[in-house]
This record gives C-alpha cells, sequence and structure tokens, in this order.
C-alpha cells in the first residue's frame, strides 16, 4: 500500500470516527454543561480527599486530546503533591496564595516547552513544520505560551469532567517557579491549578458576567 493510500485511508476512518460519535450524543445535557462550565466555581479551599494517579492520567488524556496549532502540545504538567514540592513552589507564591496551594491535594504546574517544536515530526508527521519555528524564537514563545493556555483550559474542563475540582492561580512569580522547577531546560511556568475535592464552605457568592450583547457582535 502507498503512503497516498495509506494517508487517504487514515482520513476516512477519522471521518468515519466522527460520524459514528455524532451518531452516539450531538450535545451535552443542560447538567453536564453545568457540571463543567455553566455552574461550575472557582475554589479557594479543599477537604483531604486525594487525587489518585489514576485520575490524574485520565484527566491527561482527556486533555491531550484537545486541539492546538499544528498539534504543537506545548504544554507540560508538574503534579505537585509532596509536602517538600509544595514547599518550594510555596516561596514563589503571593502570601493570600499560600494557603491555597498547600491545602489543596495537588497544584500543577502548567507550563510550555520552548523547544516544543522539535516534537513535530511525531505530532506532525504528514509534513515538517520545523522551519516555521526554528531559530525563531519569538514566534515560537508566542505559540507555546498561547496554545498551552488553552491546553490549560482544557484541563480544567477535564478535570471537572472526571468529578473534581479546580481553582486556577496566576498570583505568583513566573521566574521563580522557573528557576527552581525548571532551571537548565527549555520550559516555563505559565499558571497554577489546584486540583481535588473542594470544600465549598469558602465560597462566597458568584460574581457578574457580561450578558452577549455587552461583548458580542455579529457581523
Amino acid at each position: 500500500m502507498s503512503d497516498a493510500t495509506t494517508l487517504e485511508d487514515l482520513r476516512r476512518g477519522a471521518q468515519e470516527d466522527v460520524r459514528v460519535l455524532r451518531g452516539k450524543i450531538s450535545s451535552l445535557n443542560e447538567d453536564e454543561i453545568g457540571l463543567i462550565l455553566s455552574e461550575a466555581r472557582s475554589h479557594y479551599a479543599w477537604t483531604d480527599k486525594p487525587v489518585s494517579d489514576d485520575l490524574l492520567h485520565k484527566i491527561f488524556d482527556i486533555t491531550k486530546m484537545g486541539p492546538t496549532s499544528m498539534n504543537t502540545c506545548p504544554a507540560r504538567f508538574v503534579f505537585v503533591r509532596t509536602p517538600e514540592g509544595k514547599e518550594k513552589l510555596a516561596s514563589a507564591l503571593k502570601p493570600a496564595n499560600v494557603p491555597k496551594v498547600v491545602n489543596a491535594p495537588v497544584t500543577a504546574i502548567i507550563a510550555y516547552d520552548l523547544d516544543f517544536w522539535t516534537q513535530l515530526p511525531k505530532l506532525f508527521p504528514h509534513e515538517d513544520r520545523r522551519p516555521h519555528f526554528e531559530g525563531k524564537l519569538k514566534h515560537s514563545e508566542d505559540t507555546a505560551f498561547r496554545n498551552s493556555t488553552l491546553q490549560g483550559a482544557y484541563f480544567m474542563i477535564a478535570a471537572r469532567a472526571v468529578g473534581l475540582d479546580v481553582g486556577a492561580i496566576s498570583g505568583f512569580d513566573n521566574a521563580m517557579v522557573d528557576d527552581v522547577f525548571f532551571k537548565g531546560t527549555s520550559l516555563k511556568s505559565n499558571f497554577l491549578c489546584n486540583i481535588g475535592y473542594a470544600d465549598e464552605k469558602a465560597l462566597f457568592q458568584r460574581l457578574p458576567r457580561f450578558d452577549f450583547d455587552d461583548v458580542c457582535e455579529i457581523i
């Protein structure tokens, strides 16, 4: 079988997979949408119920299927769970965020790899896209940051979808986190996300959101 025929077969198979999925489910119901977004909340306090390794693997396996530009998949995840790891992370946090992280079962460092493009032969095998990024640091960093942020959002939705609660944090010193966790590597931190089973007693009222007409237009 030629490469062209093989690629065409793969495309037909992918198209059929989508048709089969749409035949099984056309949309989520309101309760399911509520669980992952419309009724979900950011959490700041946690129960002591642990998060298993199996759940972390499951969250990643869902997250990795979310789309990124050219399938670059630049996000890297460090799951900080040990007291020693939390202590290192706490040194980079704003004071108000220290208890949120220390008491969370797991804190994920959502990072990105500036050298993501070296993996494109694996992730985008039908065409060599490395010349788009090689020697172009600004373009590489913009691509890595943007797409790792997307992957971080997928991660939060995936965690909620498997029954966990999340609380994202940007109040920390990225340079300190990079020095402690990624020194000597091509990785940089984007944001943090606590995951676990929340203590809802710490919640306050939901803050306002824009209406469609406030921020949207159809042209």
